[in-house]
């Protein structure tokens, strides 16, 4: 195995790199060396400076000051392509493929003139499908593979690039621990063969089991270098974020016998008949928080859009009863109906369904409760009500802006998530929807994101959970269903289950139908 005492010379060294916007640093004077055949890691909070420092060395922003060394030498990159050149890759957190291609021509895309688009594309293909662990056909189209095997085809086309170098941005964030270990075990192989990695994660523990060096930085500036053998988890977080490492655990039990949301016989069918929500029953009661387990691509997201009206199922019914006692059927009504009955909702992605990145705070604050005080008075908007209510949330929930004009794209995404969150937990609502609410954000956002969650569920809220962190899912839920290609497969215990049992379950290693996980 390689250690860092018999690593190579360095294969990247950034010194000095500062980077200036309008009103922010965002890198000020970082440094960092990288030796040839190592994982690296760099972690940091959100909005410390890690993707505009990896955007620099990947050729996507120039630096205002600093230099970039690649094995020895001064290099300047104007652009990716400069990267790719200089050995340079980039494996995105959201996958840069195309569903309706084939494995083969997704990665020949844009380097047609390496290998052609033929036989020798293919032979090239197979012979890297090796170093990556991918036993797939290049003939297979994408939308084929799970979240696991895309990765691989991710790491794949920067291979057939020629790289050497490969920047992964968050590449665990939507694998189980199953696929985590794979990729782990296709990252040291690559290791011992002289691939250099530098991983950036907020998962503390992975980048502790996978690096050979880790950097932090911290608010645009090294905070320094460590061994991962002699750090641990908690020391990294305060290096992060000054803070101890937060924990999702909830120790009392809030749950209620009273059903807020009751889903029965839930189908949707997608255009070639195919089940994609197979007869869902299950009901979330008030004080309860309710954890869905699963792959992606197994119904979650579809779950999730059907409840909320986003999708129209085939057949089934959604009731919701309110705060007050009334029982509401939500089975056929639009989505504003859906959120005025007392639904909150926190999307999946927020850039698609949570913000307009280019309007401000308040005006954001108004997105989903148009119709509502404190946003509207009678017929008409309340903007003076709307950005009240925005400071509110700025200050409750700690959301670091210069203030509430600023578009929201300006803001990190750990503090556009937590503006979200604010605005979903206001107007009192009697169910949460939870999709991914901690993903990509660093662990300050996340415990604070969480300790909101849990004191409206003490409150009496329902809240419906859908994560691929299993230790999220673990420590908020107070039960926990697995779903499997469109059904509910299994029921697991919070308390008693691990997650790699959880993993199993979410990929049919153990469940041939219902059972306990």
């Amino acid at each position: 195995m390689t250690t860092a005492t018999d690593l190579g010379a360095p294969a990247v060294v950034l010194t000095g790199i500062t980077k200036r916007f309008p009103g922010v640093v965002a890198n000020d004077d970082i440094r960092l060396t990288v030796r040839a055949g190592e994982v690296h890691a760099l972690c940091g909070e959100n909005g410390a400076g890690k993707s505009t420092l990896m955007k620099i060395l990947y050729g996507m922003q120039q630096p205002d000051e600093g230099t970039i060394e690649v094995d020895g030498a001064e290099v300047r990159f104007r652009t990716p392509a400069d990267a790719i050149k200089a050995g340079i890759g980039m494996v995105h957190q959201h996958f840069m493929l195309a569903d309706n291609l084939t494995v083969q021509e997704n990665v020949v895309l844009g380097a047609e003139a390496l290998h052609g688009i033929g036989g020798r594309a293919r032979a090239r293909i197979q012979e890297l499908a090796g170093q990556t662990g991918l036993r797939v056909d290049p003939g297979v189209l994408v939308e084929q593979l799970g979240v696991a095997d895309r990765q691989r085809v991710e790491i794949l086309k920067v291979l057939y690039r020629g790289a050497r170098i490969i920047i992964l941005d968050e590449p665990t964030a939507v694998l189980v621990p199953q696929e985590v270990d794979e990729l782990f075990d296709t990252l040291r192989g690559m290791r011992e063969q002289g691939f250099t990695f530098l991983f950036i994660s907020h998962k503390l523990d992975e980048v502790r089991a996978i690096a050979d060096s880790i950097t932090v930085i911290r608010r645009g500036t090294t905070v320094g270098t460590v061994d991962p053998k002699t750090v641990t988890s908690r020391q990294l977080a305060e290096m992060m974020v000054g803070s101890e490492l937060p924990s999702p655990e909830t120790r009392e039990s809030t749950v209620t016998d009273r059903a807020v949301l009751t889903v029965a016989g839930l189908h949707l069918s997608d255009a070639g008949g195919r089940a994609i929500l197979d007869e869902i029953d299950l009901a979330v009661h008030a004080g309860e928080i309710l954890g869905i387990a699963g792959v992606e691509g197994n119904g979650q997201t579809e779950l999730v859009e059907a409840i909320m009206g986003m999708r129209k199922a085939d057949g089934g019914s959604v009731l919701l009863v309110g705060s007050g006692g009334e029982i509401s059927d939500l089975t056929k009504v639009n989505t504003l109906h859906r959120r005025e009955a007392g639904i909150g909702y926190i999307p999946e992605d927020r850039h698609r369904h949570g913000l307009l990145l280019t309007q401000s705070l308040w005006f954001n604050r108004i997105l989903g409760f148009q119709t509502r005080r404190p946003v509207v008075n009678g017929r008409w908007l309340d903007v003076e009500g709307a950005r009240a209510d925005t400071r509110r949330i700025v200050e409750q929930f700690d959301v670091r802006t210069p203030g509430i004009e600023v578009p929201a794209a300006a803001l990190s995404g750990g503090n556009q998530q937590k503006l979200i969150v604010g605005r979903e937990l206001s107007g009192d609502p009697v169910l949460l929807i939870a999709s991914h609410p901690t993903r990509g954000v660093d662990v300050g956002a996340q415990a604070l994101i969480w300790e909101q969650i849990k004191q409206a569920r003490a409150a009496g809220l329902a809240v419906l959970l859908v994560s691929a962190d299993l230790d999220e899912l673990i420590g908020l839920s107070d039960t926990i269903k697995v779903m499997l290609r469109g059904r509910l497969v299994a029921d697991a215990d919070p308390a008693t289950v691990t997650p790699e049992e959880l993993g199993s379950a979410m990929t049919g290693a153990t469940t041939g139908g219902e059972e306990e996980a």
